[in-house]
């Protein structure tokens, strides 16, 4: 049976790239850009293996799809986070001008939630919660736990 290519489908993509983070010791947030159907940049957070404070998993993804198309732009893109984006981040996407914002679980953090973040997304661009929150969610959860014994 051939999987459909819809949000579901590409947020596993991303908690994969989660799941690669969490293996790393990495806060576990995975993304993916997508392009026509097709996944063109894989990315998790690397901010430790990195020792960067921006090596969020969507900076890299930005970076990555941007080289991909050859221009700065990702117009016709679609980033998939397992996190909501930061606030970092989402200025970033505004300037890059994508077209969705998918994202699995809200960030609960008190702070993150005293921002209104949907007036730092660009105009055009979609943004999409809660897909696949539950496992999102969870990868994220069972990393802390660990982390705090």
């Amino acid at each position: 049976m051939i999987q459909p290519f819809d949000d579901n489908y590409f947020m596993k993509q991303a908690l994969n790239e989660a799941n690669l983070a969490f293996d790393k010791d990495e806060i576990p947030i995975g993304a993916v850009i997508v392009h026509d159907f097709k996944v063109i940049a894989r990315a998790h957070n690397l901010t430790e293996t990195l020792n960067d404070v921006t090596a969020h998993a969507e900076m890299q993804a930005f970076t990555a799809g941007a080289d991909f198309l050859g221009g700065k732009y990702l117009k016709e893109c679609t980033l998939y986070v397992t996190l909501e984006p930061c606030v970092m981040c989402t200025g970033a996407s505004y300037w890059t001008q994508i077209m969705r914002v998918v994202y699995g679980a809200k960030d609960e953090r008190p702070r993150q939630q005293s921002i209104d973040k949907q007036y730092l997304f660009h105009p055009k661009t979609e943004v999409v919660g809660g897909v696949l929150a539950d496992d999102c969610r969870d990868l994220l959860k069972l990393f802390f736990e660990e982390k705090r014994g």
